[in-house]
C-alpha cells in the first residue's frame, strides 16, 4: 500500500514538474521549478505558514482527477467545491482552483479556474512555496488552453463568415444569370415575333402580285 502511495506521489510530482519546463521565464515560476526538483524548500528566510496543507494533499487530488474513476473524480470535485464555499480561504480556494484547472474530469473548467487561481496568487504571502508553484503552473496551463480555445473559435467564426459570404456571392451570381437568361429569352421571343410579322407581310405582297 505504501509503495502504491509513493508511486502515485512520484507520478504526480513528475507530471507537474514537466508542466513547469515551459514557464521558466519568470522568477516565481523559477522558484516553482526549484521546488519540484527538491530545491528551494528549506530557505532560511522563507516564512513558514502554520496550518498550510501539505503538497501531498493537493497532489493526491490531482492524481485522483487524472487517473481515478468517475465516481472518485466527482467526490474530489464535490469536496473541493463545498470546502471553498463553506470555509473560503487561500487554501480551500487554491484546492478548488486546482481541481477546476486539472483536465480529465467532467467538471474541468479552465475559464473559472483562471479567476480563482489569480485571486489566490494575489495573496501569495499567505501561500507556501509549493502552493505558489502549483497555482502558477496550473494558472499558466489554463490561460494557454483558454487562449487556444478562443483563437480556435475566432478562426471558426471567420471561416463560417467567409463561407456565408461565398455562398451569398454564388447565390447572387446565380440570380444574375437567371435574370440574364430571362432577358435573352424575352429578346429572342420578340425577335421571333418580328420575323413572323415580316414573313407574313412578304407573303401578303407576293399574293397580291
Amino acid at each position: 500500500m505504501l509503495e502504491g502511495t509513493v508511486t502515485r506521489r512520484t507520478i504526480g510530482i513528475a507530471i507537474l514538474a514537466l508542466a513547469t519546463t515551459g514557464l521558466s521565464g519568470c522568477g516565481t515560476v523559477s522558484k516553482a521549478s526549484d521546488w519540484f526538483k527538491g530545491r528551494g524548500t528549506a530557505h532560511a528566510d522563507e516564512a513558514v505558514i502554520l496550518g498550510a496543507p501539505d503538497a501531498d494533499d493537493y497532489l493526491r487530488d490531482l492524481y485522483e482527477l487524472a487517473a481515478g474513476d468517475s465516481r472518485r473524480q466527482d467526490d474530489v470535485y464535490a469536496d473541493a467545491e463545498s470546502a471553498a464555499a463553506l470555509t473560503p480561504g487561500t487554501g480551500t480556494n487554491l484546492r478548488f482552483g486546482l481541481v477546476l484547472a486539472t483536465p480529465g474530469h467532467p467538471n474541468y473548467d479552465p475559464v473559472r479556474a483562471q479567476g480563482i487561481l489569480r485571486g489566490v496568487l494575489a495573496e501569495s504571502e499567505l501561500l507556501t512555496q509549493s502552493e505558489i508553484a502549483l497555482a502558477t503552473v496550473h494558472l499558466r496551463n489554463a490561460e494557454r488552453l483558454v487562449g487556444a480555445t478562443n483563437e480556435t473559435a475566432r478562426l471558426r467564426d471567420e471561416s463560417s463568415r467567409a463561407v456565408r459570404a461565398q455562398a451569398q456571392s454564388a447565390n447572387q451570381r446565380i440570380s444574375d444569370l437567371e435574370d440574364e437568361n430571362r432577358r435573352l429569352r424575352s429578346e429572342l421571343e420578340e425577335a421571333r415575333q418580328k420575323l413572323e410579322a415580316i414573313t407574313t407581310i412578304e407573303r401578303s405582297i407576293r399574293e397580291q402580285e
